[in-house]
């Protein structure tokens, strides 16, 4: 098993032979004391026997009197027992049982005589109201068996048994070198060309809450002497770790050749994606990762090939592994040369849990954010058609899904504010959105797969927003065509105006760079009929068929200067500072499926969109009018009254 430069191993073969290789070399897990009140959440390294009885004397379980339980004997209520004060003796819960006591009547039940005696109504069993020695824990009896995690009622139960420290395995100190000369540390305003340092943060939370513990190295440059420096002392100081970055074939990625020099490269190359240029090596038993720079691919490469290890060092069960059945809206292509991990949102529509395709980039971690599942495609597979049956492995609570409103359609930043006052009006509700076009949104309300669609698709012949569409794809009904709002539609631009573009005939201009909305999008259609309107050839124009799934990302590309302009909402534009040139003012509304229309989670939507909250948020953004938003509009009716 010797190195072979860029191998594409599958990922559970890859896996089986790096942990062998490891325990071969003695890699095994370390063991330590800890006091028991810090030892919540750590795993037992040994079974743990209690050195005491609880509780360990017999003690009053109640309040009242502890008296010999003989000397009640006979009490009813009809021929009532008194009691001296020199029969019994008064208690609290927790003292220790008088000699010669072998009961306790709870105060509720004395009656209180002048003299200080007391008269009783009832007899006490023996040993009734008492607590005896070793009642809860007898010594020598066992807490807690081995490889156990310790919760805190276990913490509760070690002491009561007289145990006050505890053999747990030690955390692994597991290091964390970033590297690269464009790596800067986290700030807010990085240069052009700068990349923020996050993965370390990301990669830090991920072993804290396996139960590692995280040392993260200073920033090193790619120079083949400064890694292979930062390497040998990690290994020396610590006991796994992940080299970040440097881990392809490009001319600075020194990772395989540094790990090669001071241990040895078992494989580089795993037949997954994200992921595939990982580096799996060792110094001896210590093991040490070439982890991709990419989010999501290191994300990938910890969760299937760090965290086994984690486990056998720290003595935790691997995690078990929840999967669902969904129904995929979307096809979904894949190569057959690897693994392929595609998140997903989910949510259930119509009984059926749905499951939408996120962006698939190594380099997209806000999709492993949103994501509400993974779905694995397998090495031998192209890939799933749209509403073929597929197997999703869960990120999130199911009951979650079940209490979600699944929305797919034009984009907005609003319906990200309906979803924030959604979860926060009832935090057992939220709002999965996906942005497919309008068009996308029809057919997904068509089939099922949604429920609730962002429209604003314009007729080109009768120049109406919505009617027509909803009469020629909705003829026997099956959904409701809800108001929602007008929104200020025209050309983002730079500040200032810089190429004067002047109105949506300047992006047809030598040296306009623009950037479009994809194909379905009202947007999109929007700017077809403009361009026929004003008599331009989409060919004519630089960067027509540059697509942008949303409104914020089309103004990012013009504040970023890659692009001069393009077709947006106010509020984005507001939101980039960018000059806006409007156009005209579009309705845009919510299609609502019939069948979800009087679920809870919907007409709790339909009131928030009603609510002058929401109105608020609107008038902040910028770029919104509100009439009668929630209410519906008649779609079969000419004028939609």
């Amino acid at each position: 098993m010797g190195f072979s430069y860029l191998t594409n191993v599958p990922l559970d073969k890859a896996r089986e032979d790096y942990i062998r290789l490891l325990k071969d070399s003695g890699f095994a897990p370390q063991t330590e004391s800890v006091p028991v009140r810090d030892a919540c959440g750590r795993v037992t390294a040994s079974a743990v026997y209690a050195a005491i009885c609880a509780p360990h004397y017999a003690a009053c379980a109640m309040d009242g009197i502890a008296l010999a339980a003989r000397d009640s004997f006979g009490a009813t209520d009809t021929t009532p027992v008194m009691l001296g004060m020199d029969s019994f003796t008064v208690v609290d819960t927790g003292d220790p049982l008088p000699d010669g006591c072998d009961a306790v009547i709870m105060v509720e039940e004395l009656v209180h005589e002048p003299d200080g005696s007391v008269t009783i109504h009832a007899p006490a069993a023996p040993w009734k109201n008492v607590r005896q020695i070793g009642e809860d824990i007898c010594a020598g009896e066992m807490i807690l068996p081995s490889y156990t995690k310790i919760t805190p009622a276990a913490v509760g139960a070690l002491i009561a048994g007289g145990v006050l420290s505890v053999e747990v395995f030690k955390k692994p100190r597991v290091a964390i070198i970033p590297t690269g000369d464009e790596i800067v540390p986290p700030c807010a305003d990085p240069k052009p060309g700068d990349i923020m340092e996050f993965n370390s943060s990301i990669f830090s939370a991920m072993l804290s809450e396996w139960g590692a513990q995280p040392v993260v190295f200073p920033i090193v440059p790619d120079d083949y002497e400064k890694i292979k420096s930062a390497v040998g002392r990690a290994v020396a100081e610590c006991d796994m770790v992940l080299l970040n970055a440097g881990s392809s074939a490009g001319r600075e990625d020194y990772s395989a050749s540094v790990i090669a020099e001071l241990g040895r490269v078992l494989y580089h190359g795993i037949a997954i994606k994200p992921g595939k240029p990982a580096i799996l090596g060792a110094c001896v038993a210590k093991p040490v990762l070439g982890v991709p720079g990419y989010p999501v691919s290191g994300i990938i490469v910890l969760e299937e090939l760090l965290k086994p290890l984690v486990d056998i060092l720290t003595g935790s069960a691997a995690d078990e592994k929840h999967y669902v059945e969904a129904t995929l809206t979307r096809p979904v292509v894949s190569g057959l040369k690897y693994r392929e991990y595609v998140r997903v949102r989910m949510g259930y529509v119509g009984g059926r849990l749905m499951a939408s395709p996120l962006p698939r980039g190594s380099g997209v971690v806000s999709s492993f954010m949103k994501a509400d599942g993974i779905m694995e495609i397998p090495q031998d597979a192209e890939g799933f058609e749209r509403g073929q049956t597929v197997n999703v492995r869960l990120l999130t609570d199911e009951r979650r899904l079940k209490n979600s409103i699944v929305v797919m359609g034009s984009h907005d930043p609003l319906i990200d504010e309906l979803a924030d006052m959604l979860h926060r009006a009832d935090p057992g509700m939220s709002l999965s959105s996906t942005h497919v076009g309008s068009m996308g949104g029809i057919m997904a309300i068509k089939r099922g797969e949604a429920h609730v669609a962002g429209c604003h698709l314009l007729d080109t012949q009768s120049g109406e927003y919505n009617l027509g569409f909803m009469r020629r794809y909705f003829p026997d009904g099956g959904a409701y065509l809800v108001r929602c709002v007008g929104r200020l539609q025209g050309l983002m631009v730079a500040k200032g105006d810089p190429l004067r573009i002047g109105n949506f005939g300047g992006i047809a201009r030598e040296g306009v760079r623009y950037v479009n909305r994809q194909k379905g999008s009202g947007t999109r259609i929007l700017a077809d009929y403009l361009c026929a309107e004003n008599g331009i050839s989409p060919e004519s124009i630089y960067g027509y068929d540059r697509e942008e799934l949303t409104h914020t990302s089309v103004a990012a590309q013009i504040a970023s200067g890659s692009a001069d302009a393009g077709m947006g909402i106010y509020s984005a534009a507001k939101l980039y500072d960018l000059d806006f040139l409007p156009v005209c003012t579009e309705e845009y509304d919510l299609i609502v499926s019939k069948a979800a229309w009087d679920t809870e989670p919907v007409r709790r939507l339909l009131s928030i969109l009603k609510s002058a909250e929401f109105a608020e948020r609107l008038t902040e953004m910028g770029g919104y009018t509100l009439s009668a938003p929630g209410e519906i509009i008649d779609y079969m009716r000419e004028d939609g009254v």
